[in-house]
């Protein structure tokens, strides 16, 4: 079961949270500071899934944010990793300026991934963070079209986005 889903950038700062299991407000902070600093501190090279007191933290990093999600024991850690690439396609289809370009088959200099902020297999602008920061609550209600009390019920992306299509042409009518 999934017990809660971040979505921070690299100064640290939360730009999402969905807890799955209450709580306390206080005790929020002190685990997202914790394991963001956990998250953050890995280098590139080491695995995506560590284990973190009774759960297990599963987490990728897309240009300057990170995802991180926090899962029990119970949970398959490839299918949250792949959630959250899915989440990040949704995002991408609903924002398109969010733009994922696929590069596994193209060889590049390390220099030009750098340069061109390429990371994880996807290009991002710089514009994503701040579609996430203005559009906090569509960007919820993919999540939540996603992820239904910590479980996962929904992976079809165009499922996920028919509601928010629906918000977005009623807002225009």
């Amino acid at each position: 079961m999934i017990k809660f889903f971040l979505m921070v950038n690299k100064q640290g700062q939360t730009r999402l949270s969905r807890y799955y299991e209450h709580v306390e407000v206080n005790k929020r902070t002190v685990l997202e500071a914790e394991v963001i600093k956990n998250c953050l501190s890995r280098s590139k090279d080491e695995c995506s899934f560590v284990e973190y007191k009774d759960f297990k933290l599963v987490y990728r990093q897309y240009a300057a944010l990170f995802i991180v999600v926090g899962i029990d024991q119970t949970e398959n850690e490839m299918a949250v990793y792949e959630l959250i690439h899915n989440f990040v396609e949704v995002l991408d289809k609903y924002f398109s300026r969010v733009g994922c370009v696929m590069f596994n088959d193209y060889e590049m200099r390390s220099s030009e991934i750098r340069d061109q902020n390429i990371t994880n297999g996807c290009l991002f602008s710089l514009q994503s963070e701040l579609d996430i920061m203005f559009n906090l609550d569509r960007v919820h209600i993919i999540l939540d079209e996603m992820v239904l009390n910590g479980c996962i019920v929904e992976t079809n992306r165009n499922r996920i986005l028919a509601p928010l299509f629906v918000l977005d042409k009623v807002a225009e009518g």
